[in-house]
């Protein structure tokens, strides 16, 4: 098994190498232990595996939807990467569950509040689950993201890496100010978190969020000893 681990760690690094040219200069802002929830925006395929080769040894987790393991080959690389099947659409408690089993023991764990792919980068309304996630657990919140990955079809075409380019922002918790956490709560601070996200792509890819000014943070709390780890 760990042999197999090995092999897919190298045969994930290379291919991300072959087929991008990655600028990952902000992921040393990832802290080097502890749980943490990144928040980031879901373009293509793309973004676990480089995830994966760039941030190890630190553990990954990423959230997918369930029908992805009816195919067998993503099933079993799903498996192989830990991955958390969630069933979209509705309250998946046992999703929830193994979410906060990844942050108690200390792991990272991505979750792209948009539910699916853009495929063309440009931000759609973020979904307010990840706020249950992120009270429940306490942990520390990093937004992050990607752009130039929309452009992978482009650029394979013509046998090019693609530029694949990742911002990260500044940790905070979050704390909402109301005493319930209704539905429209939930969706506030969603966008909150949405609109910090948002503040790290360039404008045209901001979509919904476009205009970041209006996500004065309300339920979010900044703590720059939050960012103590981050050295590497």
């Amino acid at each position: 098994m760990r042999g197999t681990r090995v092999l897919l760690n190298a045969v994930e690094s290379g291919l991300v190498r072959l087929l991008c040219r990655v600028d990952d200069a902000e992921l040393t802002k990832i802290p080097l232990s502890g749980p943490l929830i990144l928040i980031s925006n879901h373009v293509n395929f793309l973004e676990i595996p480089v995830l994966h080769s760039r941030l190890r040894p630190r553990e990954v987790v990423g959230l997918a939807k369930a029908e992805s393991w009816d195919n067998p080959l993503l099933g079993w690389l799903f498996n192989h990467w830990g991955a958390i099947p969630i069933r979209r659409g509705e309250g998946d408690i046992a999703a929830l569950r193994s979410s906060l089993d990844v942050l108690k023991n200390g792991r990272i764990l991505v979750v792209g509040p948009e539910g699916t792919r853009s495929h063309d980068g440009i931000l759609r309304r973020g979904h307010p689950g990840v706020v249950t996630l992120a009270v429940k657990s306490g942990a520390p919140v990093l937004p992050m993201a990607f752009h130039g990955g929309e452009r992978f079809g482009h650029h394979a075409r013509r046998l090019r890496r693609t530029p694949f380019h990742v911002a990260v922002g500044q940790p905070f918790r979050v704390r909402p100010k109301a005493t319930r956490l209704t539905h429209d709560v939930r969706q506030a601070v969603a966008d909150e978190i949405m609109y910090q996200l948002a503040s790290l792509l360039p404008p045209a890819y901001r979509g919904f969020y476009a205009e970041p000014e209006r996500g004065v943070p309300v339920h979010l709390e900044f703590d720059s000893s939050l960012g103590d780890v981050t050295a590497r």
